[in-house]
């Protein structure tokens, strides 16, 4: 299926690993213009060294920190300025801390909310003027599946990531007549980094190693295994694609079937 992405535009936010390294991959494997930004500068130009060798296809990095409201506009206003354009955005951070609600400060709530709210609200804002001028666009969130089943020691992703999706539903419905779709993807348990520090954070707090923690989520996933960033990041692929035309405000689970609930 020729997902309609040759020549588009793709800004991906922290891609230097994980799921958006893959998401990057993903959508410059498609023929998308691609660009990738990161806090790691090493890590990030790394990544884009080795997605342009695999895809033989141009990729822009740029440093950037998602809690800096200017970073968020310069990383848009550079991609417009080098590609000429931006068709499709996916926000994205490397999520917020582990912790129980009074384990928590108010300063690490304000970071947070910067991290994981503001970075997206932030994108966003920066990227849809150039969008409406073309009269399409693609605009994806990766979030979570705690903003439809809350996990305890996670209520800082919990609570922000669920502004995300509150934030882009509503969105969905504004921008539609400017050709523009607003969808979210919430992974459940994904091979990256992110996972992997979870388990230690757990396994700390539950005395058990960190391999017996990752045991005891494959058991609650039914495919009966952790999902791969490649597998989410096909999902994203066909978000920001032609064929996802008539796809809009949806939040689609990518969790191997671990949510139990109807909606």
């Amino acid at each position: 299926m020729d997902l309609g992405l040759r020549d588009k535009v793709a800004l991906v936010a922290a891609s230097s690993r994980g799921m958006g390294r893959a998401c990057a991959h993903s959508l410059s494997a498609e023929g998308a213009k691609l660009v990738i930004c990161a806090r790691d500068g090493k890590k990030l130009r790394a990544a884009a060294d080795e997605i342009a060798g695999d895809t033989n296809n141009q990729v822009l990095a740029i440093v950037a920190d998602l809690t800096s409201a200017r970073d968020c506009r310069q990383v848009v206003q550079e991609t417009v300025e080098f590609f000429g354009g931006l068709h499709v955005l996916v926000t994205n951070n490397g999520g917020p801390p582990a912790g129980y609600f009074f384990d928590i400060d108010d300063n690490e709530w304000y970071r947070s909310v910067d991290l994981t709210l503001m970075s997206a609200i932030r994108l966003i804002r920066a990227a849809v003027p150039h969008m409406q001028e073309q009269s399409w666009g693609r605009i994806i969130n990766i979030t979570s599946v705690s903003v439809k089943e809350p996990l305890d020691d996670l209520i800082l992703s919990t609570s922000l990531r669920a502004g995300v999706v509150g934030m882009a539903r509503t969105l969905a419905n504004q921008l539609a007549g400017d050709g523009i779709t607003v969808n979210n993807v919430l992974p459940g348990y994904i091979l990256t980094e992110r996972v992997k520090e979870l388990a230690q954070t757990r396994a700390r707090a539950q005395g058990k190693s960190p391999d017996e923690v990752v045991d005891g989520l494959v058991e609650l996933v039914p495919i009966g295994r952790i999902g791969k960033p490649e597998e989410l990041a096909a999902v994203v692929a066909f978000l920001a694609s032609e064929q996802a035309s008539y796809v809009n405000g949806t939040s689609i689970l990518v969790d191997g079937g671990r949510y139990k609930g109807l909606m």
